[in-house]
């Protein structure tokens, strides 16, 4: 109980009822005290009632001190300064007003912007060095008394800006955090997206053509060519639904895919006329993780999109190995269709951002005897994103 009553953050009640607290103490027990004091070499000997109204008129602000900061700095300055220089308070129990002083400098520092800040601390010590000097005699000097009286003043105000430096620190990080993770959102949906419309459009295109051109002489042909442009349809927005569901709150969990949904791939990638192969070869040991899964899903997705997209007709080697350490991807086409190498498209870039996020490696470029191969290696441990994704020698960009 007493340590979540002291880790536990105050609100503003707790707030203000810890100034009405330091207000009366300040005020009552110890200016009022103060003000009380016979001075030592003659001086005012107000009667007790003044001394104690004293002591309130300098304690009692402190109550409001974060409401209005300024204000009150001023009142409790003005008050400390008049007592002191007309011997109501002592210069030797200046201390005491000096407490009052130093709490409501210390909330104009780290409550108001610098340049108010700055200028109400000055006047403040102007008028407390000022005040202290008049009252000086032989126990005080000029300079004794303006030094004391920048101990009074110059640290508490220096706290409370510290202070506020700090909050506005944590605020500008807080933000950047925040605007960080808004772009790794979107750069997520977006690699998400892209990855669905390119293989999807791609093989939508591809049976349009075919339905289109053989349209007249083979209805059969053209009728299976329509039923494939459906299925990839419907498996397109339902997967889009799935994305766009993940940045709703409260949309039921959809399994992403993995490794065990490769094969359907593949034979959605041979509709399009790629002859694809795959050897998916599983070590046992642990399950992949499921974003680990889902990111070579992906890379092997936009792959053999680009061979449907660029390569088409030819055959495709798909390999994916999952090992106890790491996943190894290596799809290869021999396509004799020119290499394009006109710059890293889209496609390229998302497959080397996803192999760069689990710490792994991603290299692509075009065969000696013709086609093109993307590699990629993933480890299964836990990475740190820090490595570069690989280097790409150019490639059919998507």
């Amino acid at each position: 109980m007493t340590v979540r009553l002291l880790t536990r953050r105050l609100r503003p009640v707790d707030l203000y009822v810890m100034d009405a607290v330091l207000a009366v103490l300040t005020g009552v027990a110890l200016c009022g005290y103060a003000a009380l004091e016979s001075p030592l070499r003659g001086g005012v000997h107000e009667p007790a009632w003044a001394s104690v109204l004293t002591g309130l008129a300098i304690g009692l602000p402190i109550a409001v001190r974060r409401r209005w900061p300024v204000p009150v700095a001023i009142a409790v300055t003005a008050v400390a300064g008049v007592t002191i220089a007309t011997g109501i308070i002592p210069d030797y129990a200046a201390a005491a007003p000096a407490v009052a002083i130093g709490l409501v400098l210390y909330t104009v520092a780290a409550r108001v912007p610098l340049r108010p800040a700055l200028a109400t601390g000055i006047g403040c010590l102007a008028v407390v060095c000022a005040a202290l000097a008049s009252a000086a005699g032989d126990l005080w000097s000029a300079t004794e008394a303006v030094a004391y009286g920048c101990v009074i003043a110059a640290p508490a105000w220096l706290l409370g800006w510290t202070v506020q430096e700090r909050r506005a620190q944590a605020t500008r990080l807080r933000d950047q955090m925040v605007r960080q993770a808004a772009a790794e959102e979107r750069l997520r949906v977006a690699r998400e997206l892209h990855d669905i419309v390119a293989h999807t459009m791609n093989l939508i295109v591809v049976k349009a053509a075919v339905a289109n051109h053989v349209a007249d002489q083979s209805p059969q042909e053209t009728r299976a060519a329509l039923q494939v442009i459906e299925a990839t349809g419907r498996g397109a927005m339902r997967e889009m639904r799935r994305v766009l569901g993940m940045l709703r709150d409260g949309t039921p969990y959809d399994p992403q895919p993995g490794l065990d949904d490769l094969p359907r791939l593949a034979e959605q990638a041979s509709m399009g006329g790629a002859d694809v192969r795959l050897d998916l070869r599983h070590d046992g040991g642990d399950p992949v993780p499921e974003s680990l899964a889902l990111a070579v899903y992906r890379i092997v997705q936009e792959a053999v999109t680009n061979v449907v997209k660029h390569a088409a007709p030819a055959t495709c080697h798909v390999r994916v190995h999952a090992g106890p350490d790491r996943i190894d991807i290596e799809v290869a086409d021999d396509g004799r269709r020119p290499v394009h190498v006109g710059g890293a498209g889209h496609g390229l870039i998302g497959m080397r951002e996803r192999a760069a996020l689990h710490g792994g490696t991603f290299t692509a470029g075009p065969r000696a005897g013709g086609g093109f191969t993307v590699t990629a290696r993933l480890p299964r441990a836990a990475a740190p994103a820090l490595a570069a994704a690989g280097t790409a020698t150019g490639g059919h960009a998507a």
